[in-house]
């Protein structure tokens, strides 16, 4: 009998369209001779198995919430793509430990941790990673911009401190253009993150592990045709993707080795991808995503596909590493 593996995607925030993007390339690359795979379309409290002939999709019929099942058969592996809540904030992982199913994804704790960029910064900060400095802001705090900015300078990012996709993010570059910013990303969430700009390249890698060992990726560098990475830049095409980037063997080493520290400290299993500048005072974290994008246009495709890997075979040992862990 098959193992069989449910990919879920879909989403409760706005990432829900590049979640489907997400999630149905994921299952694409499945090895169906080895897996029988379903796909499970989540919106709020619908859990849907679905089915697509092209572009059309048919509702095949609702999971079984109680035991994570359909028609009869108990899902042997979840494999999360939902980008946002709740499949990056935590909660779904907390579903599956609670039945005991097994999850290609980070816990729920690193999840949780990860999901708020301030929680993340400040759990590595205990590692001695190199960061940004920021600010963070709840809905309905008070705040004074002039002060914001006397210890952050300018420019600067106001961000959603939960999501991602760049939903929300505006690069601020004189002092009355911050409050708009602020009440922009308040639109995305009830927190949110301020932070210095810190000039340089703009890395990432992702880093994974087959069960024994972590695993970097190869690094890509993104050369974005608008202020920063944005959503244009990172789905519309408006950015170049260098991989492998050209950097000396020293910054690769340097990156690969941040990279693995952070995979380890957070206890994190499955796929993640870290995002880094790089200037001459050295390697600054941005962020990390526990469900990066897997679309045809994602970099983690590309930089598996440097790796001298077929997705296929990237896939399986992501699953397989999880599926036994």
């Amino acid at each position: 009998m098959k193992t069989s593996v449910a990919v879920i995607y879909g989403g409760n925030s706005s990432e829900y369209d590049i979640s489907v993007l997400s999630g149905r390339y994921t299952a694409s690359m499945i090895d169906r001779e080895k897996y029988d795979v379903y796909e499970v379309l989540l919106r709020y409290a619908d859990w849907n198995v679905v089915e697509w002939d092209n572009d059309k999709m048919t509702v095949k019929g609702p999971v079984e919430k109680g035991d994570f099942s359909f028609n009869g058969v108990k899902f042997d592996i979840a494999f999360p793509m939902i980008h946002g809540v709740p499949g990056e904030n935590g909660l779904l992982q907390g579903y599956f430990e609670m039945l005991g199913v097994p999850c290609a994804s980070c816990s729920s704790f690193v999840n949780t941790v990860a999901f708020s960029k301030y929680s993340c910064k400040s759990y590595l900060r205990g590692a001695g990673i190199q960061m940004a400095d920021e600010v963070v802001l709840r809905k309905g705090d008070d705040y004074n911009v002039s002060e914001i900015i006397a210890k952050l300078g300018l420019p600067l990012f106001v961000k959603p401190a939960d999501g991602g996709s760049s939903f929300g993010i505006t690069k601020v570059k004189i002092e009355q253009d911050l409050d708009a910013a602020i009440k922009y990303a308040f639109e995305e969430g009830d927190v949110i993150i301020i932070e210095s700009y810190v000039p340089g390249r703009e890395m990432t890698q992702g880093v994974y592990t087959d069960g024994k060992q972590v695993i970097t990726l190869p690094i890509t560098e993104i050369i974005s045709y608008n202020e920063y990475f944005d959503y244009e830049a990172k789905y519309l095409g408006k950015s170049d993707e260098v991989c492998p980037a050209r950097i000396n063997a020293n910054e690769r080493k340097l990156i690969s080795e941040v990279s693995e520290k952070i995979f380890r400290f957070l206890g994190c299993s499955g796929l993640i991808r870290i995002d880094y500048i790089l200037n001459e005072r050295g390697l600054f974290f941005l962020e990390i995503n526990t469900a990066p994008g897997m679309t045809k246009m994602s970099l983690v495709p590309k930089m598996v596909a440097v790796s001298g890997q077929s997705m296929t075979e990237f896939l399986t040992g992501i699953i397989e590493a999880n599926l036994h862990k």
